[in-house]
């Protein structure tokens, strides 16, 4: 790698930083940007005398090989959440929130105005992503909410093959729910929707859409964060394998999200992991491939945050800290003093 100076790095590192936060992508992430490949996964399990789950070739694709749901959370002004009655016939008659699977060709928003659109009969445009759901490394539920700009509800007379009817709720308790899954993601909704307005730039995070850009697999770009205890900075981690950038894991799409990101830092940092914690998601980056749309991928910024002082950490990957400017500083420490400040990621299943 060729010599940089130190300045140019701290320029392209926290431009690069700024991007992410201001929901820009960061390019291609090419074999060079990537840590901890499928490939480098694979042959790490072999040494540990485990056969690989999955090939190395493995790419995602939507209805093949990848499942994105995308689901809405919708209020009017009486705080009233939207709900669909569904037709299907494994669950007709109970009551969920719009929702399903994207489609080939689109992007997260589309799919959910198109669903909000075909399971209640209602117009929306989409303001921000809520929360990010993963089951496994190959199920991704994007969460979404917004405003109702046109359209009529769904009656009992226009039911078809996408939903009986649809209403505005006050009770959930009234309805039979297809599942119990959505309770938390209408609170989380709720949370946001009934924000304190003289606090919302402080305690939540902003309107978040994702940020259009293909990719051709599914990566995670950690913004791993820590204090040095001598002069209380915040630094944030940086990979010098090949040219500088945050480290990078390509998802496991056999493993939890948790999984993948843990093997990952025993890569970066050894067995004996530092305390740490993924704090949420900055910004999510997706868009669908060109013509013949050959794969899905997609790249989720997560923010990590390290609990001991750096002075305590030892790293072993081709890793470094780079300490922080003031005003990115600042940024992130008012990210870091809330837990609604990112986008929730959470594993289930």
């Amino acid at each position: 790698m060729p010599k940089t100076s130190s300045h140019n790095v701290s320029n392209s590192i926290e431009q690069k930083l700024l991007g992410i936060l201001a929901t820009q992508d960061l390019g291609d992430i090419t074999q060079e940007l990537c840590d901890f490949s499928l490939e480098e996964q694979n042959a790490t399990a072999e040494a540990q005398g485990i056969q690989p789950s999955v090939a190395a070739d493995y790419v995602p694709v939507l209805g093949k090989s990848v499942t994105y749901i995308v689901a809405c959370v919708l209020f009017n002004e009486r705080h009233e959440v939207l709900m669909m009655q569904e037709a299907k016939e494994s669950c007709a008659g109970k009551w969920y929130l719009p929702a399903g699977r994207m489609e080939k060709g689109e992007e997260i928003c589309e799919a959910g105005v198109r669903e909000v659109y075909e399971e209640t009969g209602l117009n929306v445009e989409i303001s921000t992503l809520l929360a990010i759901e993963v089951a496994g490394g190959s199920w991704f539920r994007f969460v979404l909410t917004g405003r109702v700009t046109g359209g009529i509800l769904k009656t009992p007379a226009q039911a078809d093959n996408e939903s009986l009817q649809a209403k505005w709720v006050s009770k959930l308790s009234e309805l039979p729910l297809r599942a119990n899954d959505i309770l938390n993601l209408i609170d989380i909704g709720r949370s946001y929707f009934e924000r304190p307005s003289t606090q919302q730039n402080l305690i939540y995070h902003p309107e978040i859409l994702p940020t259009k850009y293909s990719h051709h697999k599914n990566y995670l770009r950690v913004v791993a964060v820590i204090r040095k205890r001598a002069t209380n900075s915040l630094n944030v981690l940086v990979s010098e394998k090949n040219v500088h950038h945050f480290p990078t894991v390509e998802v496991h799409p056999q493993r939890s999200i948790h999984s993948t990101l843990r093997k990952f830092m025993i890569e970066l940092f050894g067995a004996e992991l530092p305390q740490h914690r993924p704090h949420g998601i900055l910004s999510v980056e997706h868009c669908p491939s060109s013509l013949p749309y050959t794969t899905d991928g997609i790249c989720l910024n997560v923010l990590v945050v390290f609990r001991p002082p750096l002075e305590e950490v030892a790293l072993i990957g081709k890793c470094t800290w780079h300490e922080l400017g003031q005003p990115l500083e600042q940024k992130l420490t008012r990210l870091l003093s809330s837990k609604f400040s990112t986008i929730p990621l959470n594993v289930i299943r």
